[in-house]
């Protein structure tokens, strides 16, 4: 309102300036006066943006979370290149990249509603370093086994289970962990920082491990990985959280995870949000399983051309996440998820079109545009509608269908790759996508209205 005020004042001033009693110097220094004023008024609203796009940096502990995170992300997003790279240089198998998938993911589905019931009963801090350092041992032994030329497949395999059990604990402690360092006041703008952190690692990841596996190959991606969590975990120790004392459930662990589940089941706008994230992860979002397909055998570009692909959707997705971050409040979020489901669908199917390397990548952009903004505007409405003492088992099922659901989507993705091909297989995911955007737009007004009484409640 004072921005409309300030011009209007400054228009009055052009206007005296141009009577014909004014001589032409007065013109001229009202002139520069003005354009002054219009220059300060913009460099206000800019500082006044971004603040805003910000505003979980205010909050200490999360800024020694964002620090350590994007380093240890880094290292984990060339991690997983090089991963997938290797298991194709190994076997040259579209199914053995699914399984392998597969095997990393499973136990996330299967064991996060345990992580998520421990979140709510212990200190999330102390889980989150515990479940660093296993990480980061487990990947030094990747890296010894793969550096020693020792590495073979069931050794991919075993870790990455191993690296599964581990982060069903430490996912939804993560999530959960977020309105822990910043309040519910700035989760959204922290969910969605979180997402520019993930993505920008997304970004400079994948095109390190391109350089470094034609160069020196896929250990030293794994050594690199292994060292930088210790960022994560050093800004974990430095933290100071004050512990509030959660509502416990009372009776057995089982009976703690049920609870998640009915209250799941039982709350129409999470559940909607949940099975739309579910659906993606299976059909949809493996696109990332078959990347090193389409770099080699498609777009003929080889472990360069997967770490360039894998950085366009990265980039694409980081754009999302500060669109993101400059938002207030959760109004309109609803409409935003099924806009970028829909737009997630077309821009996969149009990708699974193209021959042209540079145009394929240029495609990645909304791809990893629109998935995230899916992902993050899902992420806020659940927590902003979920009661605390609730938080670690709801967000252990949202893990599950978020990523829990991602092995099952990597095993049919390479199975049907395998006997249809891998741009077959994204397309039918893509349909998929706009089916389920148009279901959801239909519910969304009974949605909206269930989702503020749910809100309101846990005001």
């Amino acid at each position: 309102m004072s921005d409309h005020l300030e011009e209007s004042k400054i228009y009055r001033e052009m206007k005296t300036a141009s009577s014909p009693d004014m001589d032409e110097q007065n013109i001229g220094g009202i002139a520069k006066v003005s354009d002054a004023k219009i220059d300060s008024g913009q460099q206000a609203i800019s500082r006044s943006k971004l603040t805003l796009a910000l505003r979980a940096f205010k909050h200490r502990n999360y800024q020694l979370f964002f620090g350590g995170q994007i380093i240890s992300l880094t290292g984990t997003w060339m991690q997983l290149v090089a991963q997938s790279w290797l298991v194709y240089r190994l076997t040259g198998s579209a199914a053995m990249l699914g399984f392998v998938g597969f095997s990393g993911q499973i136990p996330l589905f299967l064991l996060a509603p345990i992580g998520g019931a421990f979140a709510d009963r212990h200190n999330r801090r102390n889980i989150i370093v515990f479940t660093q350092t296993a990480s980061m041992l487990l990947a030094f032994v990747l890296a010894a086994l793969t550096l020693a030329n020792r590495v073979h497949v069931w050794h991919v395999f075993a870790l990455a289970s191993l690296l599964g059990m581990v982060n069903a604990l430490d996912i939804p402690t993560r999530q959960a962990f977020v309105v822990d360092m910043v309040g519910k006041n700035d989760v959204l703008n922290a969910i969605a920082l979180n997402s520019t952190m993930f993505n920008s690692a997304r970004i400079i990841g994948p095109a390190v491990a391109g350089v470094l596996l034609e160069t020196v190959g896929e250990g030293w991606c794994f050594f690199v990985n292994a060292v930088s969590y210790i960022a994560v975990i050093v800004g974990l120790l430095l933290m100071r959280i004050n512990t509030q004392e959660r509502v416990r459930s009372q009776g057995s662990a089982f009976d703690s995870i049920l609870e998640g589940f009915n209250y799941v089941a039982h709350t129409r706008p999470v559940r909607a949000l949940l099975l739309m994230l579910g659906l993606f992860s299976l059909l949809a979002m493996p696109y990332v399983v078959l990347m090193p397909i389409f770099a080699d055998k498609i777009l003929q570009h080889g472990a360069s051309g997967l770490g360039l692909l894998m950085g366009a959707s990265g980039i694409g997705a980081l754009a999302g996440a500060l669109t993101l971050a400059t938002r207030q409040g959760v109004h309109g979020l609803g409409r935003w998820v099924a806009f970028s489901a829909a737009a997630f669908g077309v821009s996969l199917i149009l990708f699974s079109l193209s021959r042209w390397f540079w145009i394929s990548a240029v495609l990645l952009l909304p791809v990893g545009f629109s998935m995230i903004v899916q992902m993050a505007s899902s992420n806020t409405l659940i927590q902003v509608m979920v009661p605390d003492n609730l938080r670690g088992r709801v967000m252990a099922v949202y893990s599950m269908m978020f990523m829990g659901m991602a092995p099952f989507g990597a095993l049919l993705a390479g199975t049907i790759a395998q006997h249809i091909g891998a741009p077959t297989t994204l397309m039918i995911g893509g349909a998929v996508c706009i089916a389920a955007a148009t279901a959801f737009w239909l519910r969304l007004p009974a949605l909206r209205y269930e989702a503020r009484q749910v809100i309101i409640s846990n005001v």
